[in-house]
C-alpha cells in the first residue's frame, strides 16, 4: 500500500476522523489485499501519532468499493459503539449524488422496495414481494437535467442503508447509474467513464461525546465520472436546501 497516498481526512478531534474515500477504494481489507481506506488512515495515525503498534480506528459504516465519499471513523471503541448505534437506529443523514441513465418525470420521489438477503451473481435482487427481504426506502430530487444525453443528477437521501441499495433500487426503477458495472446499462456511455458516478457528499450525524450535529459536505470533483457540468450545477443555493439550515457545512470546495 506504499504507493497509495492517505486519503484526505477533512475533519477530526480525540473522538472521530472524517475523510473521503476516492473510488475503486475499498472500506477494510478483504482477501485480495487491495488498498482500504481504514488500513491507510490507521498507518497515517500510527506515524502522526508515533505509535509502535497499529492504531485504533472504528469502522461503523461502508461504502462499495466503486462509491466516492464521506466516511466518518472512530478514534475510541466508546466512540465507535455510540456512532455504530446512530447508523442502526438511522439518526445518521446520508446525502449522495447520482448520474442516472434516464431523467424522472418529476422533480422528486420516494423508493419503496424489499431487497433480497442474499446475492445471485453479486446482485440483490429488488421487488415489492421479496420473501424475508430488508426493507430498503430512499427518497431522491433531481437538480440538473443533461436533455443531450438523456441523463440527471439527483440528490439522494439514503433512509434505511443496505448493500447496493441505491444502486440496486435506482437500475430496479429504470434508472440505472451511468457506470455501474453491476446493476447499470454497459453499454458504450457506461464504459467511456471509469466508475460508477455515485458520491456520498452529505454526511450530518450526533457527536459521539460532544452531542453536537456535526455535518460536512464533500463535493464529488473527486469522482471522474462526474462531468463538469455537474459540478457547476452544484451551487450553494441548491445544495443547502438538501440539509436543514441549522447544520453548518464543512468541507464547501466547489
Amino acid at each position: 500500500m506504499t504507493n497509495f497516498q492517505v486519503p484526505d481526512i477533512i475533519y477530526e478531534d480525540n473522538h472521530i476522523l472524517v475523510a473521503v474515500k476516492p473510488p475503486g477504494m475499498l472500506s477494510q481489507a478483504d482477501r485480495t489485499a487491495a488498498p482500504d481506506i481504514l488500513s491507510l488512515l490507521k498507518r497515517d495515525l500510527a506515524i502522526r501519532f508515533g505509535k509502535l503498534g497499529e492504531a485504533y480506528l472504528g469502522l461503523v459504516h461502508r461504502l462499495d468499493r466503486p462509491t466516492s465519499g464521506l466516511m466518518v471513523f472512530a478514534k475510541t471503541s466508546k466512540a465507535a459503539a455510540r456512532l455504530s448505534e446512530s447508523f442502526r437506529t438511522r439518526e445518521v443523514r446520508k446525502l449522495y449524488l447520482a448520474v442516472t441513465r434516464g431523467i424522472p418525470d418529476i422533480n422528486q420521489g420516494v423508493m419503496k422496495d424489499f431487497l433480497s438477503k442474499k446475492e445471485s451473481e453479486g446482485r440483490v435482487q429488488v421487488g415489492d414481494d421479496v420473501k424475508d427481504g430488508y426493507h430498503a426506502e430512499l427518497s431522491w430530487e433531481v437538480i440538473f437535467r443533461d436533455q443531450g444525453r438523456g441523463e440527471g443528477l439527483l440528490v439522494i437521501d439514503l433512509i434505511t442503508g443496505r448493500r447496493h441499495q441505491i444502486r440496486a433500487q435506482m437500475a430496479a426503477h429504470d434508472l440505472p447509474i451511468l457506470g455501474d458495472r453491476r446493476y447499470g446499462l454497459m453499454d458504450a456511455r457506461d464504459l467511456e467513464v471509469p466508475t460508477v458516478a455515485l458520491h456520498a457528499y452529505g454526511l450530518s450525524f450526533l457527536h459521539p461525546v460532544r452531542k453536537e450535529t456535526m455535518t460536512f459536505y464533500v463535493a464529488p470533483s473527486i469522482n471522474p465520472s462526474f462531468a463538469e457540468e455537474h459540478l457547476k450545477s452544484l451551487t450553494y443555493t441548491k445544495i443547502q436546501m438538501k440539509i436543514p439550515p441549522a447544520h453548518d457545512f464543512t468541507g464547501l470546495n466547489l
